[in-house]
Formats: structure tokens, sequence, C-alpha cells
């Protein structure tokens, strides 16, 4: 079979006089380029690299080594500078003044050595934990430092430690090796100059990329000459996907980009060796320079715990003040008896020098203010020290069991949850706004082929799965011994009409337009073709075809690899691809192009273009891209073409409306002159080391214009399953789901209502404006038409209380900042009852969010239940997060899988990344990953909901473990004089936050649960107890320190009542106190658990009896003051019911609070709790008579 087609044949000719011709232009052209480089050169300052020659490479010493370092410290910085990082908190420097105050002799109050110990155990354990940390990490760079590698030595390649590698070396990798260094090719194993690469280590994508050497070195023998040549490239940077340089070897020069460099980390695959020089090593890789974390983010709640902080602050400044007021008045009345009292006496009596001298008394004002300064250090633990480390701690092992947590293990990809930032879990119990991406996101990111529209006509209606292109009827009746049986790895559905046009005897417009349709989808790519033998499948298979080959795509981009198995199917197989021709398998025959230069995809452009020559020297563009870049590059329609853009457009809007994704395919011959003036720009572009991606466009725009309409494609990107449930209950949990896409509006619209984001009886408020007073126009007319009033952004008194079972807003006007205008959705008068969603483009939002506009939007979209923003950008991405999050108090969280989504996520509250196909740049960026968008449905409303439950437990509890045990010694001071003095050792002051008290409160909040897992999947709504701050807020932090005034009066008191008759001594009281306060914060705890498993028991009266166990080591020590205290004070009943009594008094007011709030004003999680225990009794009540039946 023989196509007629006058643009280009099939037949394989030699190299003719006109292409000689063109070649002698390109090499005028190249010295053009050379002249024109060297100026660039000098102003632009470079980096010189000599290949072979490391020591003039790095003449000055400015270069790295290849060592690298990851650690943070080493042996002699460890301790300062950890100790530096540690004392960024307040709370730090805080203790260390107060543990320095203790060690001057007036201000005494702890023994010196014991003062420090809680701040010492405390940097102690970080410090700990800093140093293990980083000797794994000095261990993991002396691993990689010591690998080695061949690198040309004297003539031959020898091995050598990665860390000796220095920049300008030749090095040489094998097959699965690691890439020591970013290398720029010079030769491979393959006579074309290919390597393929693979970048898990980079990016975590999986497919395989190719990468080019020069054909000018790549035949050059390396071992035993001298090699000559220089690169100038780009300094140091940390853009992975860009590299600009070019390079002088054998007086001839070639432009270097991504395409040429391998970086490190890469690992080399189907290829058996490649050489290249170092360009960057070390620290100043690519690879390196993107190590950094991902910025540090607050928790809310940690931030709400500073202004808890604060109060403790005013109250302890309180505490400190009535101490030394009352030390000054009292010392004013006793003034005349100072002589005669143990401590304050003024002078000494006794014979010798310091006869008549004072003694321990600085006068009534310094009296004051070092009772001020002592008290103090008494009551220091009022601020929390021990909360900061049981907060990582806690936090520690919340991270482990989400982790561990299976239902958010994903098999496809092999990949389980991941928490790399520890500072805001409890943050995702509060979540109010999702951003999330769409492609890849909610989708699967697998492309389908499913439509074309090819000369104006629609195909894809009649398909039929096939998996190599050869498989119809009368194609397999062709001659066998001319085809060559390609079989693609996976089936593709075909049109049977739009194969019968092709492989038609015809010389039609619309036979050519299919023909180059297909040839575009083949060829307009950097798909690599990997070809694996298999046997066929069948015996009539294997009679027909005795060569059978099965073949696989591999590419950057998986639309790209769906078009080029849709080329395949269709007859055009993509079989070969080097630096400098690509061989396509078309029904059978081979046909061999010669790729004169590539326009790669970019964000500016929207659009791929190829320069190819064909064997009758025929030069085409092939231009594949977006509906919006290529409709207007298109040529002047004439009579006989004028109903193919019309047609074109109108199959463009089916597809999008169908939720495929779109790409508008075209060509055009060269002629001479255009070629060369392309030619001679692509030159000059591509070897600029500036501007150059700028330079390429404007080259790029040379060829981009006057073509010919051939068709368009429809891609299929399914849903990721659980979609459309995860949404709706994160709807009904009160949680708002904003998509921001950069696909079409259709396709965004169909995706929208197929995950049920959108629903058919929703109104939709489309925004598409090309001017800022279209745009204004457009929004005003939104709000009057469904009744959104403005916000009052001046009033700073407006917060808005969201009632997410009857989903309106409740407008307060007693609080901070609000975050959604005065509209109760479905609410206002004369408007219809109608759920809103806000559709809007990324043109809009040009004019929108740069102007003074974004309040107007910000009233509309809060007021909407859904918002669906198209053709946007990635920094407006970012943009429409901030808009939510600087002008309300709700949380945001955003979650992508792409590069283009990483300022999203670091801009919104939470980040979450996806481990999708799109390489792991949102991973490296997010603070959690996880495989699939169904599982931020869990993530959020089991994990956060109890995470956010036991951190605004544990800081409360700590609140009141610590004012409890100091506002005792408090009442003690009031009882003695205002003497700072204190019935407790110095030891059990010191044990108690740190080993006494802390143990149960770590279980607790890392173990504790309120509601099963399940509960909380099935009834979503029990989310909002985290939107209406119902574990922490202001009014629980007031009534826990009432409470905790109260319990410390009855543990003061109490005893003191039961032993005032007595002759009891003062640290027999103090031994009794430290027991009582122990037990009774301990039964507080756990009043309050609500899942007691067996480390809950163990952990809440293990340290009771722990605590009993010091008391009697501390008294049994003849030395201490308390020696032998606990054993006379255990003999006696009235101890014991001491004890009982306080615990029982100290806890009635809490319990019976608690009785009747749970009775009569119970919150939606107690309803549930109690719902669930009454499940669990009829299950076992039901699971009795089943037992005794059987």
């Amino acid at each position: 079979m023989e196509l007629q087609n006058n643009c280009a044949t099939f037949e394989i000719s030699g190299v003719s006089s006109a292409v000689q011709e063109k070649l002698n232009k390109s090499q005028r052209i190249r010295h053009k380029s050379l002249q024109y480089e060297d100026n660039l050169s000098l102003e632009e300052n470079p980096r010189l690299i000599y290949i072979n020659d490391p020591r003039r490479t790095n003449d000055k010493y400015e270069f790295t080594g290849n060592e690298i370092r990851t650690s943070k410290y080493t042996v002699i910085t460890f301790l300062p500078k950890n100790l530096f990082i540690q004392f960024h908190r307040v709370a730090y420097l805080y203790f260390l003044a107060i543990a320095a105050l203790n060690q001057l002799p007036p201000l005494a109050v702890f023994g010196r050595t014991v003062s420090l110990f809680p701040l010492l155990f405390v940097l102690c354990v970080t410090a700990i934990k800093d140093g293990y940390e980083d000797w794994r990490r000095h261990r993991s760079d002396r691993k990689e430092n010591n690998r080695e590698s061949l690198v040309l030595q004297s003539g031959q390649f020898q091995m050598k430690k990665w860390k000796k590698i220095r920049v300008g070396e030749v090095v040489r990798i094998c097959a699965d090796e690691t890439i020591p260094c970013d290398i720029v090719l010079l030769g491979t194993s393959d006579l074309s100059g290919i390597a393929y690469i693979q970048t898990m280590n980079l990016d975590g994508e999986s497919n395989l990329k190719t990468r080019y050497a020069w054909q000018e070195t790549a035949s050059t023998n390396f071992e035993g000459g001298t090699t000559l040549g220089l690169i100038r490239c780009e300094q140091p940077n940390r853009n992975i996907y860009e590299f600009t340089a070019n390079m002088e070897f054998n007086r001839q020069r070639f432009s270097l980009s991504q395409s040429n460099i391998i970086l490190r980390g890469c690992q080399l695959k189907n290829t058996e060796w490649v050489i290249g020089v170092v360009v960057y090593a070390g620290q100043e890789t690519k690879a390196m320079l993107n190590s950094a974390a991902s910025p540090s983010k607050r928790s809310r709640l940690e931030s709400y715990m500073n202004r808890e902080t604060l109060w403790l602050s005013v109250f302890l400044f309180v505490m400190c003040a009535v101490v030394a007021l009352g030390m000054g008045l009292w010392l004013e009345r006793h003034k005349d008896e100072l002589d005669t009292l143990p401590f304050y006496r003024k002078r000494y009596f006794t014979h010798g020098r310091y006869n008549g001298k004072t003694y321990k008394y600085y006068g009534i004002a310094m009296e004051i203010f070092f009772s001020f300064l002592s008290s103090i250090i008494v009551f220091q633990i009022m601020i929390p020290i021990s909360l900061y480390i049981t907060m990582e701690l806690v936090r520690l092992g919340q991270s482990y069991f989400m982790i561990e947590d299976k239902q958010m293990y994903d098999s496809f990809t092999d990949s389980r949850f991941q928490c790399r930032s520890l500072n805001i879990n409890e943050d995702m119990g509060q979540i109010r706004y999702v951003f999330a991406d769409k492609t890849g996101t909610l989708t699967q990111n697998k492309m389908e082929f499913q439509r074309a529209s090819v000369h104006g006509k629609d195909y894809g209606s009649s398909v039929h799965i096939i998996d190599h292109p050869l498989q119809e009827a009368d194609i397999a009746a062709a001659s066998v011994s001319e085809i060559r049986r390609w079989k693609l790895k996976s089936g593709i559905s075909v049109d049977t009409e739009l194969v019968d046009l092709l492989h038609k005897d015809l010389a039609g417009d619309e036979r050519i337009d299919a023909h180059e349709f297909f040839l575009t989808l083949a060829a307009c790519n950097t798909v690599i073709p990997i070809l694996t033998h298999s046997s066929s499948s069948s015996c009539a298979e294997r009679e027909l075809h005795e060569d059978v080959e099965t073949i696989d795509y591999q590419g950057e981009s998986p639309d790209e690899q769906a078009l080029v198995a849709a080329a395949s199917a269709y007859g055009y197989t993509l079989m070969e691809r080097t630096s400098g021709h690509i061989a396509i398998d078309v029904n059978g025959k081979k046909l061999r192009l010669d790729v004169l230069g590539l326009h790669e995809f970019d964000s500016v452009r929207k659009k791929m273009s190829v320069v190819i020559r064909f064997p009758d020297n025929a030069v085409k563009v092939l231009v594949k891209g977006a509906d919006t870049s290529m409709f207007s590059i298109l040529a002047k329609e004439t009579e006989k073409t004028d109903y193919i853009k019309p047609a074109t457009q109108s199959h463009l809007t089916g597809y999008s409306s169908q939720g495929l994704r779109t790409l508008v395919v075209a060509a055009r011959d060269l002629t001479d002159a255009e070629l060369e003036e392309w030619q001679c720009s692509y030159e000059e572009a591509s070897t600029s080391l500036t501007e150059r991606s700028t330079k390429l466009r404007q080259t790029a725009a040379l060829i981009e214009c006057n073509l010919n309409l051939l068709g368009a494609t429809g891609i299929e990107d399914k849903l990721q399953d659980g979609v459309p449930d995860t949404i709706e209950s994160l709807r009904q949990a009160g949680i708002k789901v904003w998509v921001l896409t950069g696909d079409k509006q259709e396709t965004a619209i169909s995706i929208g209502l197929s995950c049920k984001l959108l629903t058919l009886n929703m109104q939709q408020i489309v925004i598409n404006g090309n001017s800022e007073d279209e745009c204004r126009t457009l929004l005003a007319a939104a709000k009057a038409k469904y009744g959104v009033k403005s916000t009052n952004c001046g009033n700073k008194n407006l917060k808005r209380k969201k009632n997410a079972e009857n989903d309106y807003l409740e407008i307060s006007g007693d609080s901070r900042t609000s975050n959604v205008s005065q509209w109760h959705a479905g609410k206002v008068a004369g408007v219809t009852s109608t759920a809103l969603a806000l559709i809007i483009d990324g043109n809009s939002l040009v004019y929108i969010l740069e102007k003074d506009l974004e309040s107007e939007l910000f009233d509309l979209a809060t007021s909407c239940r859904v918002v669906l923003c198209c053709r946007v950008a990635p920094l407006q991405k970012a943009g429409i997060v901030d808009l939510i999050k600087s002008r309300t108090d709700d949380m945001t969280l955003a979650i992508g899988d792409g590069a283009n989504d990483v300022s999203m996520i670091q801009m919104a509250d939470v980040g979450v990344g996806i481990c999708g196909q799109e390489g792991r740049q949102a991973v490296m960026a997010s603070d959690f990953a996880m495989g699939q968008f169904r599982f931020l449905k869990r993530l959020l409303l089991v994990h956060g909901h109890w995470n956010y439950q036991r951190v605004g437990y544990l800081v409360l509890y700590n609140f009141y473990r610590n004012a409890v045990f100091v506002l005792m010694l408090f009442w003690y001071i009031l009882c003695t004089a205002f003497s700072t003095t204190s019935a407790l050792t110095d030891w059990s002051s010191v044990f108690y936050s740190v080993i006494y008290t802390s143990i149960p409160t770590i279980v607790v909040g890392i173990l504790d649960k309120d509601l099963s897992h399940k509960t909380l999947l099935q009834y979503p709504k029990l989310y909002s107890a985290g939107h209406r701050q119902e574990s922490y807020n202001m009014q629980l932090f007031w009534m826990t320190m009432v409470d905790t005034l109260w319990q410390s009066l009855v543990l003061f008191y109490i005893p003191l009542f039961t032993y005032k008759e007595s002759s009891i001594d003062i640290w027999s009281m103090g031994s009794l106190w430290t027991i009582a306060v122990v037990v009774l914060v301990n039964i507080h705890l756990a009043m309050d658990i609500q899942r007691w498993v067996l480390i809950t028991h163990v952990a809440t009266w293990g340290s009771i009896m722990i605590t009993y166990v010091c008391m009697v080591i501390l008294d049994s020590i003849p030395i201490f003051p308390n020696y032998w205290t606990i054993y006379n004070l255990a003999k006696s009943a009235t101890y014991w019911l001491t004890i009982l009594l306080i615990t029982i008094l100290a806890l009635l007011p809490r319990f019976l609070f608690k009785v009747l709030h749970q009775t009569f004003w119970p919150s939606d999680i107690q309803i549930a709790r109690e719902a669930e225990i009454l499940r669990k009794r009829a299950n076992h009540l039901r699971s009795k008579p089943d037992q005794s039946s059987g």
C-alpha cells in the first residue's frame, strides 16, 4: 500500500545537495551565534568548565568539592548551636532567668542544683533527640560520600570516591548506577548519543526520561588522549527543570539545555554506560540546593495557648505582688521585734568580729523586692515548662499512629501516609476551607484517548478495544513481509470509521489531514519508546507474525503518553527516538524523520512544536496546544476549510462538557526562507546564557503562525476512587471545598458534577471578565441578584459563627474580625433558597486579585457553597488561598500533586501533597502526604478530630495541673508570714511536673479517643465541634481556672484543719500535700478519659505508685529534713482518710457540673458517645443468647 501525499512521502532517500546546502547555512549560523555569544558571556559572568582539566577550572578555589553534608552540627558546634536554637523559645529564657535568680544568696528558695533540674531535663531531652537525628544524618552522609565511581585520571578511568570528585573531571557511569554529581553528557553506549535515566530519587517520577549527547562529543574517545573543551553555564540554582549553557568542542559551539544534563541522584537505565563532565558538585548540585525543608508552620491552638500563658503570667505577677506587699506590711508591723525573730533579726548577737553586724536583713524596701523575686522562683511552674516537651512527644506519638494507619495506605503506589511536619497535627481538626487541585488530585492523572476531531468530523462514538495497531482484517491482509508486529502494552479504544479512513487509498484533504494529525501525535512529543520482545498470544498470530514486540511509552507527561499510544493504535507507531531523528512505523513502513528543532511546552505559550524534515526534504512544523493559544495562530480560512474551525470548536465544547482534556492539533509547511530565518534565531536563542526561554518563545513565534487546523483530541482523566463520597462527607462536616485547576471551564464543570462538588440544583454564577470594569460589573450584578451584602472590613468587632447543622451564619457583636459576608444562605428576603456555585476563570482573577476587587470577590465567594476556579496559574492559586486566610480566622488546607500546587500548599495553614504521577514537588513542600484524595476524609474527620480534642485537653490539663500546685503553695505562704518558705522538699517540687504527673498526660494525649472512627465517619457533622472550638476556648480556660482555685483551697485547708490540733511537723504536712495533689490531678484526669486501655491504666495508677516510691526513697535519706516522715504518716488512718476527703470534695463540683451539663445541655459529641455505648451494650446482650445457644 502506498500513500499519495504531495507533502511527504515514505521513500527513504539519501541526503541531497539541497540538504547539504542547508547544512552549510546552519554552519554559517553557528559562527554568527559564536560571535554573538562571546559578547554575551563577557557581560554575564558565566561559570567556566574546562573539560578534563579540574585544576584550571577551579584555579581560584571558588567551586565546592563533591562532599555533601546534610547534618546541622559537628562535635564542636553541637552544644552552642543546639542551645542557641532551643533558646529561641521565650519560655526557656524565662526558666533560665528563674534558675539564675535562684543562684543568688538572698533569693535561694530551692537548692541551687535542684532549681536547674527542670530546665536541664528539657534541654537534655531535646538535645539528645536532635543529636540522635543528626548522628543519623552524619552516618548517611558518610555512606554517600564514600561511594565510588569511575573518573578519568591519567588517560584512563579509575575508581574514585564521590567526595573527591571535582568540577571539570570526566566521569563514567554504568547501567543502574547513581549519578554522583551534575554532569553534562559527552557520550553514551548508544551510537546516537541517547541515554535513559530515572529521576525517582529527585522528583519521584518513575517514567524514564531521555538525555542526549551531541554527536560531535559522542564519537570522541576520551581514554588515552587529551580532551579539550569549554562549557559556559549558569551559576548554580535550584531549578531542576532548566539548564542554560553552551559548549565549545573541537572549534564548534553547541547549545546545552536540560536534555543534556543528568542531575545528581538520578539512575542510569537501559543504557550500558555514559560519559560526562562534572559541572556542579556537592552542595552546589541542584538536588542539594532543593533539599531545604518546607517552611515551618505554627499551630493555631499553640498561638491561643500563648494567649492563655500571658494570662497565667498576669496571675503569677499578681500572686508575687500580693506576697511582696504582704511581706512589707508584716515587716512594718513587726519592725520592733525583728531582732528577736530567727530569720529577720538585724544583727549578730555573738562575740567576735561579726558582733553587731547585719544578718540577712536588707531593709523593708529591699526585702519587698527580694520577696517578689523569691515568689517568682517559688511559683515558676505556673508557666508549665513541661508542656512544651509534652506536646512534642504527644505529636510524635499521634504522627506514628497516623503513619501506621492501614486505611490510609495506598497499595497502588505503595505509599504510606507521611507526616512531614509535627507542629500542626491539631490544626487538621479545625479546617474550614479545602483548596484542591483537579488533575492528579481529584482525578487519577492517567490519561485515556477517547475522542478525536479530524478535518471537522467527530470520531470516537463507535469504538472497540485493540492492543496493537494492525488488528483490522483488511490491514492484516497486507503484505506480511513488510509488516513488523507492534503490540501495545495496554489496550486502546479505536474508532473503526477513522481506521477505515486512514487505510483508504485516497489523496483528498480529509485523508491528508488525518495522516498529518496522527503524524503530529506521534512526532510532537518527548516520549521514549521502550521495546521488549514477547511471544504472540495465539497460534494464528504466531503464524502471521514471527517477530512480535511489545512497545511501552515512557514520558514526563501522561497526556503525551496517551496521545502517542493512540497514534500507535491507529497505525502510527513511534519506534525510535534520538537527538537528531525519530522513526515512525506507518502501517508497516518505516518513516525516518530528521528533527531540526523542538520547542517544548511551556505555561506561557501553552503549546509545543517540532520542526521535522521528511525523506523528500520537505520541512514541516507540527504543533499541538491549548485551544486558547492555538485558534489565534491559525491561517485564514478558505472556502474549502471555513467549516473546519467552527466544527472543531463545537467538538471541543462537547469534549469539555464530558470532562475530557482537550488539545488542538495543527501543522504547516515551511519554505526555505522561513526555515533559514528560524534556524538562525533558534541557534542564537538555544545557545544563549541569558533569557534563553524568552528568546526561544520569540523564535517559536516565527513558525507557530498561519497554521492549518488538523483537528483536536479529547483525553479522559478518570476520577480517583472515593472522591464523590469524600467531597460529600467534607461538605456535611461544614468544610467548603474549592477546586483550583488549570483546565478549561467546561472540563472543570463536568468534573465538578461527576465528583458531586456541583449539583444540578445549584445556581451557577460565572465570572469571565476581560477587563477590570467588566469584572467589577459582573461581581456587582451577582451580589445584587443573590442578595449578598458587602462585609464591613473596617469593623474589627465582627466575627462569624458557623452553624454547621442549619447551614447559616450567625453574626455576633462581641468577637473579632469576620470571615464572610453577613448573608444568610437562602434566608434573604425576596431571594430564592438556592445553593450557589461560583465559577471564575484565571483571566478574571488577573484583574480581581491585582486590583481593588478582592473584597467584592471575597463577599461573593464566601457566600457560595462551591467555588470553581479555572485556567488559574500557580501564583493565582496561592492568591485565592491568601484571600481567605488573610481575611478570616478560618483554617485552610490545600491539597495537590504537582509542582504548580507548591505555592498553594505552602500558603495554606495545612498543606497536603499527593504522591501522584506529577513527581514529588508537592510532597516535598507539604506538611502531610498521602496516596489518594479519599484519604483526606479519614485524615480530617478521624485523625484531625482526635488530635484536636487530645491536644486541646492536654493544654488545659497542663495549665490546671501546674496551677493547682502553685496555688497550694500560695495559700501556704500566706499562712507563714509571706516568707516564701516551702513545706515541700526541693525534689518534690521538681519531680511534680517532670515525673509524678507527666506520663499519664502523654499517654492520654496520644491514645485517648472520644469517639470511634466508625462513628466519626458515619456522622461527618461531628467534625464541626472543632469549628466551634469545643475542646479549647477562652471560656473553658476560665472555667478550668475557677475549678483550679476551688481544688487548691480544698487541697490546702482540709489537711490544715484536720491536723490543726496535732503535733505534726511541717515536713509531714508537705509530704501529705505532695501525695494528695498527685492523687487529685490523676483522679481528675481519670474522670475525663474516654477510652481506657491497659497502657492508660498503667500510666494513670502507676503514676501514683511511682510518686509513693519516690517519696519513700526521699524520706529514707537521713540528710534530708523530711527523713522518715512518710513512714509515720502511713501508719495513721487519718492520713488516708484525709487524702480521700480531699479528692472527693475537690472533684465534687466538677462531677456535678459534668452530670448536669451532659443531662440537660449535651453536646453532639456526648450524644454520639452515649449512642455508641448503648450500641455496644445492645450488641453485647445480643451476643449472649448466641453464646448460650451455641
